[in-house]
C-alpha cells in the first residue's frame, strides 16, 4: 500500500524507497522523540504516554523549569532529557519526532531531523511562512523523509462523516464553507505562560488568533477542495482584547474564493464565549454542519433536518495515525496531516496576514 501514499507533490512510494519505516504490533510501541514541551498540546502526547500508548526516546528541552512540572506529573525519568534536538538524536533513534515548540522553530527541527531520515510530525500549522514552508518541504524531498502537521480537528468522526456524506450524498457542488474555530481566549482558558509566551509573540507564532485557529479552516477546507489552492484571500483582523494581547490579533475573519464559484470563510477568534470547532458546508441540495468532533447535522431544508450517526473509522489520534502511515496502511494524499496540504495552508494564512495589514484582497 506504500504506492498510494504522496505529499507535497512527491510521491511517498520515492520517499518510502528511501525511509524504512518500522513494523508495529501489539509487541511494539511507536517510538518518538520530542523537541521542546512549550507547546500546552503536549499534555496530550504525556498522556498517551502516561497510558503506555507510546514509547518516548528523548525529549529536547532546555526550560528547567517546564521539565521539573512535568517530570513530576507524567513520571518522566531523568535520562530522557536533552538540551537540544541534535544532542537527542545523537543518542537516541526514533521511529518519528514530534515538535511541541514555537512554529517559528519548525524550521530548525526539520533541518536536524530529515537529514537523518528521520520523520517529523509538527503541531499546526507547518510554518509562518511559505520561505519557511518551502524550507522544510525541500528538505523532505532531498532526504526523502516525510512530514506531517498535527491538527485537534483531524481526529474528529464528524468531519470525515461530513466529507464521506458530501461525496455520496448527492449534495451539488459545493458551494460554501464555514468553519469557527477558537476560544475565550489563550490566557482566559489558563494557558501556560511558557505557552503564552510565544503564542502572542507576532515574531515566534506569526500572529494570533489568525494563525492559531485560522490554520483549522484552511486545513479543512483545502482537504474538501481536494487540494485546490483558493485563488484569492481576503481578510480582516481585530484586536478585542489590546491590553491582554498587546502584540497580536485577537479575531480574524478571513474570506477565501475559488475558481469554481465556492467560498470559504474562516471566523478565528479568542473572543467566543467558549471553545468552538465548527465546520459547515452548502451544496445546492443540502448543507451539513460538523458542530463539534462527535455530531453532524445533515438539512435539506429549514425542516428537513436529521443528527447523522457519526463514523469512528478513522485514526482517534496522532499515534494511530503515525503507526498506520509507517505501516503502509494509511492513504495520506492530501490528508490532512500532509504536506501537500500544509504548504496550501501557510499560503491561505501569510496571504490572510498581508490582506489585513494592507487592506486588500490578495490573489494568489
Amino acid at each position: 500500500m506504500i504506492h498510494k501514499l504522496i505529499s507535497g507533490g512527491v510521491s511517498f512510494f520515492i520517499i518510502f524507497m528511501l525511509y524504512v519505516p518500522p513494523v508495529f504490533g501489539q509487541e511494539k510501541l511507536l517510538r518518538v522523540a520530542v523537541a521542546g514541551m512549550s507547546h500546552d498540546h503536549i499534555h496530550v502526547l504525556l498522556q498517551q504516554y502516561k497510558q503506555k500508548r507510546v514509547a518516548i526516546t528523548g525529549i529536547a528541552e532546555p526550560d528547567k523549569t517546564r521539565i521539573a512540572n512535568l517530570r513530576k506529573h507524567y513520571m518522566l525519568p531523568d535520562s530522557l532529557f536533552y538540551d537540544t534536538v541534535a544532542e537527542m538524536l545523537s543518542a537516541t533513534r526514533p521511529d518519528v519526532v514530534l515538535a511541541y515548540n514555537p512554529i517559528s522553530e519548525h524550521v530548525s527541527v526539520a533541518e536536524a531531523c530529515l537529514p537523518q531520515k528521520i520523520p517529523l510530525m509538527v503541531e499546526k500549522p507547518l510554518a509562518i511562512t511559505n520561505k519557511q514552508a518551502r524550507k522544510i518541504s525541500d528538505l523532505s524531498k532531498r532526504y526523502g523523509t516525510p512530514v506531517f502537521t498535527n491538527y485537534e480537528t483531524t481526529w474528529y468522526g464528524s468531519n470525515h462523516t461530513l466529507k464521506q456524506h458530501l461525496e455520496q450524498s448527492g449534495s451539488g457542488p459545493l458551494k460554501r464553507m464555514i468553519a469557527k474555530d477558537g476560544h475565550q481566549g489563550p490566557r482566559e482558558i489558563g494557558c501556560s505562560e511558557i505557552f503564552l509566551d510565544w503564542l502572542t509573540d507576532p515574531e515566534k507564532n506569526g500572529g494570533g488568533a489568525l494563525i492559531d485557529f485560522g490554520c483549522y479552516g484552511a486545513n479543512l477546507m483545502t482537504w474538501l477542495m481536494n487540494g485546490e489552492r483558493p485563488v484569492a484571500v481576503t481578510a480582516v483582523t481585530r484586536q478585542v482584547k489590546p491590553a491582554v494581547y498587546p502584540d497580536v490579533d485577537d479575531d480574524a475573519t478571513i474570506l477565501l474564493e475559488y475558481k469554481n464559484g465556492a467560498t470559504g470563510i474562516i471566523e478565528a477568534s479568542w473572543n467566543w464565549p467558549y471553545g468552538i470547532k465548527s465546520f459547515e458546508v452548502y451544496g445546492t441540495q443540502l448543507s451539513l454542519h460538523a458542530t463539534d468532533a462527535n455530531t453532524l447535522i445533515r438539512a435539506e431544508s429549514i425542516e428537513n433536518v436529521q443528527k447523522l450517526q457519526v463514523s469512528d473509522a478513522y485514526f482517534k489520534d496522532q499515534i494511530a495515525y503515525l503507526e498506520a502511515v509507517f505501516t503502509g496502511e494509511a492513504v495520506t494524499k492530501n490528508d490532512l496531516s500532509s504536506l501537500e496540504n500544509n504548504l496550501i495552508v501557510v499560503e491561505i494564512l501569510q496571504a490572510a496576514r498581508q490582506s489585513a495589514k494592507e487592506g486588500k484582497r490578495i490573489v494568489l
